[in-house]
């Protein structure tokens, strides 16, 4: 895939995407995005029994590439077809996070069915700082984690680690040597019979409203909250929120 921001390699009915631009954090640019699309077009084949999907160090994915959204009307269709290709293909998929992940990235690790992270790996939901919401991702996050266990998260955008991520459900292995522990996973599952295992990983999968999640994420970052909320991130200053004024005639109770 020459220098393009993804590589794909298929070995022993493995294939490994990497995303690979490190340069802005594993960002979820256009470039990338269209990337992954080309590497799970060749994921998708019937020679491959399992999909890992990893990373160049140091970072996963820091989410969506702000400078792209604030400059160019908001389309998420790639990132919402990204996301349902990894939940839906019939080949199992894996995450394998060696570095730390935020806001959209979340939702392209918890898309995939087994998610093997480093006991030092961080996580946060920064949407609500930037004058969004965690919309689209939310749907296979939900899938994953009761909404107890995503409120605080998702609401104040703290920071917390793998143990925390493990607890709630978001991912599904902490491993001190990932790639050992995604090795053992991969040996299990092409030892089932395919189609068994494609069978079984639509049993673990529910239906989800991928549109509805999409129009409400779009409409945020068009909103002159978003548009302040990645104003203020680029200039490296705390957000100028407007509260809200009552309309005329208003009460509060």
């Amino acid at each position: 895939m020459g220098d393009r921001p993804v590589r794909c390699a298929v070995e022993g009915g493995v294939a490994t995407i990497t995303l690979d631009s490190p340069g802005n954090r594993n960002a979820l640019s256009r470039a990338l995005l269209a990337g992954l699309h080309e590497a799970l077009d060749r994921a998708e084949q019937p020679d491959v029994r399992v999909i890992v999907l990893t990373h160049t160090p140091p970072v996963f994915c820091a989410g969506a590439d702000l400078k792209e959204r604030s400059d160019a009307p908001s389309d998420s269709k790639p990132m919402v077809r990204a996301m349902q290709r990894l939940s839906e293909v019939d080949q199992p998929t894996i995450a394998a996070v060696l570095g730390p992940v935020r806001a959209g990235g979340i939702g392209l690790m918890a898309s995939c069915d087994l998610v093997v992270v480093q006991p030092d790996v961080t996580f946060a939901f920064t949407e609500v700082r930037l004058g969004l919401a965690p919309a689209i991702i939310s749907v296979p996050i939900l899938q994953r984690c009761p909404w107890t266990k995503l409120a605080a998260p998702f609401l104040t955008g703290e920071v917390f680690d793998a143990r925390d991520a493990l607890e709630m459900g978001l991912v599904t292995h902490v491993a001190g040597a990932v790639p050992a522990a995604v090795s053992t996973l991969v040996a299990g599952i092409v030892a089932g019979a395919p189609e068994a295992v494609a069978a079984t990983k639509r049993l673990l999968r529910g239906d989800r409203p991928w549109a509805e999640m999409q129009a409400l994420s779009e409409r945020l970052f068009a909103s002159p909250e978003g548009t302040e909320g990645m104003r203020a991130f680029a200039e490296h200053r705390p957000p100028a929120w407007k509260v809200p004024t009552p309309a005329s005639g208003q009460r509060g109770n």
